[in-house]
């Protein structure tokens, strides 16, 4: 094969790739986020349309599992514990697969959250919740397949499912109020350990206050049962820096202890070096 023949397969070869051609997915991926009272909630599905065609008992035929959707798995997410159909649900992804009937869906929220069309081995035991809804007749048709978060209050909301002339409406609640408790009584008992910890550590790096410092950190170590080494390091610190060499070789000391425990050698020896510098016998 001679190099002009060569030449122009090359140029053929780069025309072919460059001649590609974008087109719109048939059925367009979606990500749906809503706040519904302290939880974030996240939708992701595709969404085919009707195109003229019948959908529910012919296009999704009625009584068998579908993926709710197009393409992949349809999948929610709540970052907080829910609770679906009398069933508590743990933080973290699901996927939604649902039974379409003439007057009722059964809908079911699966651990499984990656795959197309529909499992091809059911396993009840991956199914978090289930629960059965009533259908609900549109008046207008819905051209292209729609999930929503409606009727969206502090404690819950519903996943709306959306098509032709059926919508259908799924429950689900969220431990607002327990959480908003929560968040007072800790407002009203004043700041915690963690609270003073953190304030004295930031007050010693940026070099403020360095007795409010001191002042805070001695307050998060006493409502502190067994101190972590590493916060025993950061008292060291700051009681050196204030001018407490006593205190602080104290601190270094039990900071010391808690590491060689731990077998952290980083914590060991910066409490060696430090001792050392501070004149510890």
């Amino acid at each position: 094969m001679n190099k002009v023949v060569l030449f122009l397969m090359a140029i053929v070869a780069t025309l072919t790739v460059e001649a590609q051609i974008n087109t719109p997915a048939p059925s367009p991926s979606s990500k749906l986020m809503q706040t519904v009272g302290l939880t974030e909630v996240t939708i992701d599905y595709s969404r085919p349309s009707m195109r003229g065609r019948e959908v529910y008992g012919n296009l999704v035929p009625f009584d068998k599992l579908w993926r709710t959707g197009a393409n992949g798995y349809t999948t929610i997410t709540f970052n907080t514990d829910a609770s679906i159909g009398g069933k508590d649900v743990k933080a973290g992804k699901y996927s939604i697969f649902t039974k379409p009937g003439a007057s009722n869906w059964e809908v079911f929220f699966y651990t499984d959250i990656v795959g197309g069309g529909t499992p091809s081995n059911w396993d009840e035991s991956k199914v978090v919740a289930q629960l059965s809804v009533p259908v609900h007749k549109l008046e207008m048709p819905v051209e292209t397949f729609t999930i929503t978060v409606d009727d969206v209050m502090n404690n819950g909301a519903n996943i709306g499912i959306i098509w032709e002339n059926t919508y259908v409406a799924v429950p689900f609640s969220v431990p607002t109020d327990a959480a908003v408790m929560q968040n007072i009584d800790k407002a009203l008992n004043g700041p915690t350990a963690n609270d003073y910890y953190a304030a004295a550590v930031y007050y010693s790096s940026e070099g403020k206050d360095i007795n409010k410092a001191k002042e805070w950190m001695t307050k998060a170590m006493s409502m502190t049962e067994k101190p972590a080494f590493w916060q025993l390091r950061q008292q060291s610190l700051i009681l050196a820096k204030a001018g407490d060499k006593k205190g602080a070789i104290e601190a270094a000391k039990k900071s010391l202890a808690g590491a060689t425990e731990a077998g952290n050698n980083d914590y060991i020896k910066m409490n060696n070096d430090s001792l050392k510098e501070w004149g510890s016998k």
